[in-house]
């Protein structure tokens, strides 16, 4: 064959493949955007209210979930099957029109939509490693959310979800990380028949240690603060000098979830028919694990150990950075008064990155809410011991680094912060109090 024959069958052949290529292409296309898309919120903490989606243009129109009864309308979980690898697509949420309780009673009116929608939504190829979208578009009643397909389901919320599954994952990672330290515990079970577990940190003897008791989710959409907890718990594992101290001189107990039965069926909690667990601290508790809890921190009490309660949550939209609620000075002790701006201190000097914390702290008193008397760091006031430190952490969700990662860097400062603040140094108690003395 000639040289010049030659070239043309090449030239040819590659031509051929080319135009096979392209057409290949473009097959795969039509069959991506052809795939019908659909909506599932059948899983554990799933919610929301679809209200279109569209197939050919890719669109898919949601509202958050939830009953309104069972708390604020805010929280959204949805998986999303049908887009391809590569392939974009729009989420639109709107505010729910539903009317919500609000400071304790039945306002009628809608909760802001500003409470649903994030600058940026959470998403995940698995369900388990979560990032966020690419900053949504904002108009008045709705935000805009461009999402990437993977070739297979995608799960997008409001924020990174932490349900039971997640805890069940830690508390046996605890344990068997620590397993001459760490154990799991039932705090109760809840009214719906579910079970509040916790871990317990401690070695023989703890029990005559000063007591530290840190929760999360009072209110169930507050997801963010379920990943504070988490990364309390893996600096308090690690080798860092202050986690080795704080676990050798305290006994130290962690609840991740505490509304779990709206956790699971994605539900908003906060505000919810009767009241919610965070105004639920009364003589005769709602629910059981409010209950029990009151029950553990009275014991502690009455032992005269009960040194540091934690609450933590998730604050407004506008709340880009955390802070503290705590109730009025001038109801606390000397010795309390004292302690806790000592805290205050360390934890503005500890929680100093990427989210900063403001280290001026709110006040939760009669201007706060009608039921302020019944907040657990109040509560915790009335009923806890000379010394005792209570305080509620605010946990932006709202920001950049409002992320699993930022939420557990945010638990790391944290421990840290109550590791210096019960090494002694930092501590005012009673001279009977157990709590050791500095070294």
């Amino acid at each position: 064959m000639s040289e010049r024959r030659m070239k043309f069958f090449l030239i040819k052949s590659m031509r051929t493949n080319f135009v096979f290529a392209l057409l290949f292409s473009f097959f795969l296309t039509i069959v991506s955007w052809s795939a019908e898309l659909t909506v599932k919120t059948d899983f554990e903490g799933g919610s929301a209210q679809v209200d279109s989606i569209d197939s050919a243009t890719r669109e898919i129109n949601l509202r958050p979930g939830g009953d309104p009864a069972r708390g604020w309308p805010c929280w959204w979980f949805v998986r999303i099957d049908g887009l391809g690898a590569g392939e974009r697509a729009t989420l639109i949420l709107r505010g729910s029109e539903r009317p919500a309780r609000n400071n304790g009673s039945d306002t009628g009116k809608p909760l802001s939509p500003n409470w649903a929608m994030p600058a940026a939504a959470a998403v995940s190829d698995d369900g388990e490693a979560w990032r966020q979208t690419e900053l949504g578009t904002r108009e008045t009643d709705r935000i805009t959310y461009p999402l990437i397909g993977n070739g297979g389901p995608l799960w997008v919320a409001w924020g990174p979800p932490f349900t039971s599954r997640e805890s069940e994952v830690l508390f046996a990672d605890a344990v068997k990380a620590r397993p001459e330290l760490a154990s799991v515990f039932e705090l109760a079970r809840t009214r719906e028949d579910r079970s509040v577990r916790g871990l317990r940190f401690g070695t023989p003897g703890s029990e005559k240690k000063p007591a530290v008791w840190i929760q999360a989710r009072q209110h169930a959409w507050e997801s963010g603060s379920s990943w504070v907890a988490r990364g309390f718990v893996e600096w308090l594992l690690g080798d860092d000098a202050d986690a080795v101290r704080l676990r050798e001189s305290a006994e130290i107990f962690v609840v991740p979830i505490q509304d779990v039965d709206r956790v699971a069926t994605g539900d908003g909690g906060k505000e919810a028919d009767p009241r919610d667990h965070n105004r639920d601290w009364t003589d005769a508790p709602h629910y059981p694990e409010i209950a029990a809890t009151q029950q553990q921190l009275l014991g502690f009490a009455a032992e005269k150990r009960l040194a540091v309660f934690l609450d933590l949550h998730n604050p407004a939209a506008t709340d880009r950075r955390p802070f503290f609620f705590v109730g009025p000075p001038e109801l606390l002790s000397d010795e309390a008064r004292a302690n806790r701006e000592r805290f205050l201190s360390l934890a503005a000097e500890h929680i100093n990155g990427p989210l900063f914390l403001d280290p001026k702290p709110r006040v939760t008193g009669q201007n706060y809410h009608p039921l302020w008397r019944q907040i657990s760091g109040q509560w915790v006031n009335d009923h806890g011991n000379p010394h005792t430190m209570a305080a509620c952490l605010e946990t932006s969700w709202n920001t950049p680094h409002s992320t699993t990662e930022g939420y557990r860097k945010v638990g790391e400062q944290l421990g840290r912060a109550v590791a210096v603040y019960l090494s002694g140094q930092w501590l005012t108690v009673s001279p009977d109090s157990p709590v050791p003395p500095a070294e």
